[in-house]
């Protein structure tokens, strides 16, 4: 495949997935509110186009119209750049994670990945560390004791969960050795998803995940009832749409990962589809479909924790990060060095 090739390939790839995502980021705000009437009783939005489905494009329709207002004492620059890091750091995460294998279009081999670099999982949280400088950047900019104090939170949350997050990777990588988001999920064969082998590790990454995304039980960083709206108290029109395109953005991204690192990826458990017999497109339909059917089961329960569990108070969240998550995180990976040792997984 020559260079123009492989450009154009990447290209094409690169709209279909932004496509899907800003269509998925849209419909779970939807379902967001769909899924909180249900859960107390209300009817939830149902007004634009049939049961609501149209609300989603009457918001952004909403948003597109409203005064940008920025505060006097704001730091401008700063204040506009904050929501274009966040959008950033949230879509171009997406380019190592893999829907489904690889398969022949005509003379030309395609991957279902963007990027299929060795360093993916590296990659992956690089660029999620990076995220809490966009609320931190808004939180400071904004020139409000509220916003700050939001910034503030969530660059403390950010270190305490990272870490967990990152020794509870540590536990895939000693068993697929290998970074390769691919080569990661290909080692979950049949059975052996690594949900099931180290069950501490997978409920850890889970936990920091929603801690990650500003989700509740961790949405301190906004927490209304004392600071108005966090970090982004200061914002509005496009630029608060920004950051709430990110955050459901980054749901998106911590479901695609838990899948790839935990639950087998696109595969399907006990089944090995090569041995069935089906047409080689077809197969490959069923793994992007087993993949998006995954995203759609944890993306529920994202959106379904926020409206059962109450929000934690800050000391409760940093004990847990700090005195919970870190040590199980630790037992973890002894775990799987056990495991390995002794039956040479």
């Amino acid at each position: 495949m020559s260079t123009w090739e492989i450009v154009i390939f990447t290209l094409i790839k690169i709209l279909v997935i932004f496509t899907i995502m800003m269509l998925t980021v849209s419909y779970l705000v939807y379902f967001e509110r769909r899924i909180s009437a249900w859960t107390q009783n209300r009817l939830g939005p149902n007004r634009v186009g049939w049961e609501g489905v149209l609300q989603p494009f009457a918001d952004v329709f909403k948003l597109l119209l409203k005064e940008d207002i920025v505060p006097e004492q704001a730091e401008k620059k700063i204040h506009s750049l904050a929501p274009v890091i966040a959008l950033f750091v949230a879509f171009t995460t997406y380019a190592v994670i893999p829907i489904g294998p690889s398969f022949n279009f005509f003379d030309y081999n395609i991957s279902l990945v963007v990027a299929d670099v060795n360093m993916g999982i590296l990659y992956v949280l690089a660029l999620t560390s990076l995220g809490v400088y966009a609320i931190t950047l808004a939180g400071w900019s904004s020139g409000s004791k509220y916003s700050l104090l939001g910034g503030i939170r969530s660059s403390a949350q950010m270190i305490s969960y990272e870490i967990s997050m990152g020794f509870s990777v540590g536990g895939v990588i000693l068993l697929s050795e290998s970074l390769r988001p691919i080569a990661i999920v290909e080692s979950q064969g049949l059975w052996m998803w690594n949900a099931w082998i180290q069950p501490i590790g997978f409920i850890t990454f889970l936990v920091s995940a929603f801690a990650e995304t500003n989700r509740l039980p961790f949405d301190l960083p906004e927490a209304e009832p004392e600071l108005v709206g966090g970090f982004h108290t200061e914002y509005s029109s496009m630029k608060f749409a920004g950051f709430f395109l990110a955050e459901y953005a980054n749901m998106i991204i911590s479901s695609a990962l838990i899948i790839t690192l935990y639950l087998g990826g696109y595969q399907i458990p006990f089944i090995d589809i090569t041995t069935l017999g089906l047409a080689h497109w077809f197969e490959v339909l069923i793994y992007i479909t087993a993949f998006f059917f995954k995203m759609g089961a944890l993306l529920f329960f994202f959106l379904w924790v926020r409206w059962t569990i109450p929000r934690f108070r800050y000391d409760q969240l940093m004990n847990l990060g700090w005195k919970v998550m870190f040590p199980l995180a630790l037992l973890n990976i002894i775990w799987v060095a056990v495991l390995i040792m002794v039956f040479n997984l």
